[in-house]
């Protein structure tokens, strides 16, 4: 039975794009055992709360399973669970529920200054092994960057990251015609029958995001995709992640597993949950450069093949302490 006697806390600065910030929390039971967890983009508030509130609430309480630690924070969930499995010597992956042992995998390839470059970027990715491309667009540069990927790649299977950026039906329709696997994320969040109205006219799959089992069975309610695009670093905790692919899955919906933000620790988390039976389409952990990860092995690709750790127990990683405080921000021990 785990009991935490140290917590400690490290805001790390990224340096890569725009500088961006993760949180890594680090508990530690009193048989020197430790469990790391990781929330990327952390709101401020999540500092102040794990000073203040939950470190009390986890120094020296003794509990049985992770879901017996409700604290609705994602990076604390994640490392109890980490601690918990390698307490018993098993794959988070295996903890969960998982059952592949590689997955294939998506490379994500943002706006380019132009077709050309862009053509030239998938042919790179092609050449080192990826079969899935997945390409960010936006109003006014997506169709003829998809048409001129298609017409160089006839039998590559393409999909389409809108980021919530369209209003315009009519835009999404056009670039239904290049035979496109999916459409992810092509409306507002909230605007479910948006979403309901491009899947009853298109033949790709619309991929939507929910962060929520409540957004979740908005969308099941209108049959408004047939993808959810699973990114366990949006929910307080790893059995609602669960929780939702089961959902889905019972939907017969395909499940995309997605989460390549932060040091490597979410990205480890999301190839565990990749490994559910639900998760029937490419893995993204893609984004950002692995030289920014903390963790050894890195969490990446290998010619459009990601490994899934199932001989280390816990995450299955490794933390290279050195490099973790060489980006540390700011830090506190409990």
């Amino acid at each position: 039975m785990p009991r935490v006697r140290e917590l400690e806390v490290f805001r790390l600065l990224l340096p890569y794009g725009r500088k961006s910030e993760t949180l890594l929390v680090k508990l530690t039971d009193h048989g020197g055992m430790t469990g790391w967890g990781e929330a990327t983009s952390p709101p401020a508030k999540t500092w102040a709360k794990l000073e203040e509130t939950l470190a009390a609430q986890l120094i020296g309480v003794d509990w049985e399973h992770p879901d017996t630690v409700p604290t609705g924070e994602p990076a604390v969930d994640m490392a109890c669970w980490d601690l918990w499995t390698r307490m018993r010597g098993v794959p988070l992956a295996e903890a969960i529920g998982g059952t592949r042992t590689s997955l294939v995998a998506t490379v994500r390839l943002t706006p380019d200054s132009s077709v050309e470059s862009l053509v030239s970027r998938v042919n790179q990715q092609v050449c080192a092994g990826y079969g899935h491309v997945t390409v960010d667009v936006r109003p006014g540069w997506d169709v003829e960057p998809i048409r001129a990927v298609r017409q160089a790649y006839p039998a590559l299977t393409l999909a389409v990251d809108c980021g919530n950026a369209y209003t315009d039906l009519d835009q999404l329709l056009a670039l239904d015609s290049y035979g496109l696997e999916v459409i992810e994320r092509p409306f507002a969040v909230a605007d479910t029958y948006s979403h309901a109205s491009l899947q009853d006219q298109v033949t790709a799959s619309v991929a939507v995001e929910a962060g929520s089992s409540a957004e979740l069975d908005d969308y099941l309610t209108l049959r408004a995709a047939r993808v959810l695009l699973l990114r366990p670093s949006a929910f307080p905790s790893l059995s609602e992640v669960r929780r939702a692919h089961d959902r889905a899955a019972a939907a017969g919906w395909d499940i995309q597993c997605t989460g390549g933000q932060g040091a490597g620790l979410a990205r480890a988390a999301t190839v565990a949950v990749a490994s559910l039976p639900g998760c029937t389409l490419p893995c993204d952990v893609t984004q950002p450069p692995r030289q920014n990860q903390i963790v050894t092995p890195i969490v990446g690709a290998n010619a459009g093949v990601i490994a899934v750790p199932l001989t280390q127990p816990g995450l299955g990683h490794d933390i290279d302490e050195t490099r973790l405080h060489r980006m540390v921000k700011e830090s506190f021990r409990v």
